[in-house]
């Protein structure tokens, strides 16, 4: 049986951090083309056909700063950096990385920078909780997929951010994405753009083995 988690949002200070991040992961890899006034348009255009409501939710970087998370890098493994912050006292780890490569159809459709991280949040009890960032609003009640090699993960989707959709598959997922040599996100925006996003798994297990032993 399937297990849909409630809507889950970004924690502040990982917000905060993401921001932060931006420019530092754009060394990582070079990003796909992209017009940046154009993206401004294209995100302000989809962003209208979304509710205001949903918009207040959206798990999208935020300035740098914010929350007062100051995020410190653990060490870089290939395109996936290990980091930790905290928000009030309470710590959390995380490792984030972006697209190696990107694909939109209609070809060339501009979008907000697009990432994936898996947090850990002990005072929580969350561990290894895979988020994605896709740089635009999907399209309401779409279903984005998540695939390594064969197989395949279903995601639900709220504003620009997506999870897996059974909770259940979550530890298998992630055992997945350790083993394997990439991943894919497909989705599409409320404006009908589709986009296939490859991110490189080579250094992920690292990161995570890292992070974990700073949030034991």
């Amino acid at each position: 049986m399937t297990t849909i988690r409630a809507y889950r949002s970004v924690p502040l200070a990982l917000v905060a951090a993401l921001g932060l991040m931006t420019a530092a992961i754009a060394q990582q890899s070079p990003p796909a083309k992209q017009g940046k006034p154009a993206a401004k348009s294209e995100q302000k255009s989809e962003t209208k056909s979304q509710p205001p409501a949903k918009q207040a939710k959206q798990p999208a970087p935020s300035p740098a700063g914010a929350g007062g998370a100051q995020p410190t890098l653990l060490g870089q493994f290939g395109d996936w950096g290990a980091y930790t912050a905290s928000n009030g006292g309470k710590k959390l780890c995380y490792v984030l990385a972006k697209p190696a490569s990107q694909a939109t159809e209609p070809a060339n459709r501009p979008r907000d920078p697009a990432y994936i991280f898996v947090s850990t949040r002990p005072s929580e009890n969350v561990r290894n909780e895979v988020s994605i960032v896709i740089g635009y609003p999907f399209k309401p009640g779409y279903e984005a997929s998540l695939d390594i090699g064969a197989t395949k993960y279903v995601l639900y989707t709220q504003g620009d951010g997506a999870w897996i959709k059974n909770a259940a598959e979550e530890a298998r997922m992630v055992d997945t994405m350790r083993k394997g040599a990439d991943l894919m996100v497909t989705g599409e925006s409320g404006r009908g753009t589709k986009s296939t996003d490859r991110y490189n798994l080579k250094g992920l297990s690292q990161a995570l083995d890292r992070v974990a032993q700073e949030c034991k």
